[in-house]
């Protein structure tokens, strides 16, 4: 039974499902993840990695869910069937309490870290909000990726004990894979994006540059955590190297043979998850 001023379950219902598909689950799951195993591979205790995991997630759901807000009415031209909000699924008033409610818990939880830990959170957020708010119109779209993807591996390691900066090639490895991601995440957007008015890095280089800059920067990502490590041996860095290659070559395929599908975009998940366990195996 509902009362007054209440929304009956199949709607609350509704509506939770509209904003899982506005969060932009997949990136948030696998950012989310990375995270999550990089805290618990550097020797972080249980609730510290359950904390930083927290802090990531909800600055996901902050950065997808205002990503949604801010291109309603762009998404509705579009005709993105894709977005909730686009298909009324989920009123532009509801994003905008989610987003700022995610933002807030974002804040709160980042300071519960050390000092350069939660500053490193928050500039992943600051990133991600400053592409949503227009810098992704702009040739320096792929500096939010850059400057937010780099910062994220540091968070572990400033919440460790003495809060020791990270190796070189750790925030190294981040921003080359978080340039890779934004254009295998745009290359399926390409055609909406020009509709709208929306000039990036990726649309002013077109698709065929862009897959190749998007191959590049996974298969540097790779070699750079290959050889940066000192520790590593030789075995290591051909076979971090070479797988590197070898998925960013796939993600340049599956780009090319199909630019509408976002399989590229998992595929880059899927080597920035790769990266992560190498990582951990060289750090710990």
């Amino acid at each position: 039974m509902t009362g007054p001023g209440t929304s009956p379950p199949t709607d609350r219902r509704s509506l939770v499902r509209g904003l899982a598909g506005a969060c932009h689950p997949t990136p948030t799951a696998a950012v989310t993840t990375v995270t999550v195993l990089l805290a618990a591979g550097v020797g972080l205790s249980a609730g510290r990695v359950i904390l930083i995991g927290a802090a990531v997630f909800t600055g996901q759901l902050s950065i997808g869910w205002s990503n949604d807000r801010i291109d309603a009415a762009r998404d509705r031209a579009a005709g993105r069937t894709d977005k909730p909000t686009a298909t009324g699924r989920v009123a532009v008033a509801a994003l905008t309490v989610a987003a700022a409610s995610a933002l807030a818990a974002t804040v709160v939880l980042s300071a519960l870290l050390p000092l350069k830990a939660a500053i490193a959170a928050l500039l992943l957020v600051a990133a991600g909000w400053a592409y949503n708010l227009g810098l992704k119109s702009t040739v320096f779209s792929g500096a939010a990726y850059v400057v937010g993807f780099g910062a994220l591996p540091a968070v572990p390691y400033f919440a460790k004990p003495g809060h020791p900066w990270p190796p070189w090639w750790v925030p190294a490895v981040g921003a080359l894979l978080g340039f890779g991601a934004h254009f295998a995440n745009v290359l399926p957007d390409l055609k909406d994006d020009a509709a709208t008015g929306v000039r990036g890095l990726p649309h002013r280089l077109g698709p065929r540059t862009s897959v190749i800059v998007m191959a590049a920067a996974l298969a540097a990502a790779s070699v750079v955590l290959g050889i940066g490590p000192a520790s590593a041996s030789t075995a290591f860095a051909i076979g971090a190297s070479a797988a590197g290659l070898l998925a960013a070559s796939a993600a340049a395929v599956v780009a090319v043979r199909a630019p509408d599908s976002p399989a590229a975009f998992r595929i880059t998940m899927a080597i920035a998850l790769l990266d992560v366990g190498l990582l951990i195996a060289v750090a710990t």
